[in-house]
């Protein structure tokens, strides 16, 4: 008996061996390519592993001063790069500063309890060669700037506070006297930008308040946002029009960028949430300062109220591989938005959205877009596309799932919803659903 014991179990350890291993999942992106283990990536950066850390204090930055101690911070940046590199500490109070730059291997850690915040004056935001609503030009610079920089992080549970308030009422007193009054004409600067860079983490801290756009990363790629509170007022902060919140304060635009993942993020502003950005233009597709997105996750993120969870457009030329999924939304305007641009070339291609649930005020939002267009004198102008753009498992409270109009200037096809096709020939105007739930 002892010796058929042994037999059998010789068998069965061999047939554990001889076992074939199963197959690991590699995920793909919408037209089927493999997606890079990155993707997979959420770990935290541990602070602990860049370098020495500069207390902003211990170099005779003041605590809770009503001074701007832009020179201040800023002399403590270029230390910590000169001395090989580390992590600028802001600690528990409240500093004011102008527009900071960081160096390579310097990064930024905000305490839980500290506040940077931004000065009120735009004369603290130096006038730089930059990039901004698709276009390089001239403009402000941004309270946190990063550009050409490899690894740079910003971690933290404390606070980034642009200050935006007497910015934005400024805005609303140009646009109340000049309804034409742009972005750019009401001089504001942003809360992050990160331009020509790679290997960039922002976790965990707030960003708040910003006067412009919250957060623009442009021409970088390997970037995560995880974790992130961003929020910018949706009213009260125009007296005379109390409805009117932080304007263009969009959580994250993606300007020209590949390999982007926006995990665990809670997006509360005044206009679009995650918007892929890219070049506007008549000939935007023929100028190298422009550049598509494309391989962009978002994931796992909660939305307060925006306009558009999101948004490809105003200032896109190509967006291909885009995924947003499992993300809940309390009260969003749009879940996707394809803003079609007269005046740019623009080809929106392989877009997944999935497994969202909450409310929404319409889900899927396609109109022709002209806010400011200017269309040019060009004889071979591409007809602009969306094509390839899947829906599923959607469970959302909304009166209104698709609101579409076609265009003899873009083309629309292959959506699918849960696999199915639809047909954009039934929509010339909003279609209201008059069962409140919605299951695609």
């Amino acid at each position: 008996m002892r010796k058929i014991s042994l037999f059998l179990m010789m068998v069965f350890a061999i047939s554990i061996v001889a076992k074939p291993k199963a197959k690991k999942t590699v995920e793909t992106w919408p037209d089927g390519t493999e997606m890079d283990a990155w993707f997979s990536n959420t770990a935290k950066v541990d602070a602990s592993t860049l370098g020495r850390q500069y207390v902003v204090t211990d170099y005779g930055v003041m605590i809770g001063s009503s001074e701007v101690q832009t020179a201040q911070i800023q002399a403590v940046i270029d230390r910590a790069a000169q001395e090989g590199g580390g992590v600028v500490v802001i600690p528990q109070g409240t500093f004011m500063s102008g527009a900071l730059f960081f160096r390579q291997g310097t990064h930024l850690m905000v305490c839980e309890g500290a506040v940077l915040k931004g000065s009120e004056r735009i004369a603290d935001y130096p006038i730089l060669l930059t990039r901004i609503e698709g276009e390089t030009c001239n403009y402000f610079s941004a309270l946190i700037n990063a550009d050409g920089l490899d690894g740079f992080t910003i971690c933290g549970k404390g606070t980034i506070d642009g200050n935006g308030l007497h910015y934005w009422q400024e805005f609303w007193i140009r646009r109340t006297w000049n309804p034409q009054c742009t972005n750019k004409d009401a001089q504001r600067p942003r809360l992050t930008y990160v331009s020509n860079s790679q290997n960039v983490t922002i976790q965990d801290v707030h960003l708040i308040n910003s006067p412009f756009w919250t957060n623009h990363v442009y021409k970088s790629h390997h970037v995560r946002y995880l974790d992130c509170y961003i929020f910018a007022p949706t009213e009260n902060v125009y007296a005379p029009q109390p409805k009117r919140g932080a304007p263009s304060s969009d959580a994250i635009d993606v300007d020209a960028c590949t390999d982007v993942l926006i995990d665990g993020c809670f997006m509360h502003v005044n206009d679009d949430a995650v918007v892929m950005k890219g070049g506007k233009g008549t000939w935007a597709d023929k100028d190298e300062t422009n550049g598509p997105c494309e391989r962009v996750i978002i994931q796992n993120c909660r939305y307060g109220r925006v306009h558009g969870c999101l948004t490809l457009g105003s200032e896109s030329i190509h967006c291909r591989n885009i995924i947003l999924r499992n993300c809940y939304s309390e009260r969003a305007d749009r879940v996707l938005w394809l803003k079609m641009r007269t005046d740019t070339p623009q080809h929106y291609e392989y877009v997944t959205v999935e497994n969202i649930t909450g409310h929404c005020g319409r889900f899927l939002f396609i109109h022709p877009w002209s806010q400011f267009y200017k269309p040019g004198d060009r004889k071979d102008m591409p007809k602009s596309r969306c094509n390839n753009i899947t829906l599923r498992n959607v469970q959302v409270d909304t009166k209104t799932i698709f609101d579409v109009k076609t265009s003899d200037k873009y083309i629309l096809e292959n959506f699918t919803v849960d696999g199915q096709p639809l047909d954009f020939n039934q929509f010339s105007e909003a279609t209201p659903d008059t069962a409140p739930k919605v299951y695609l």
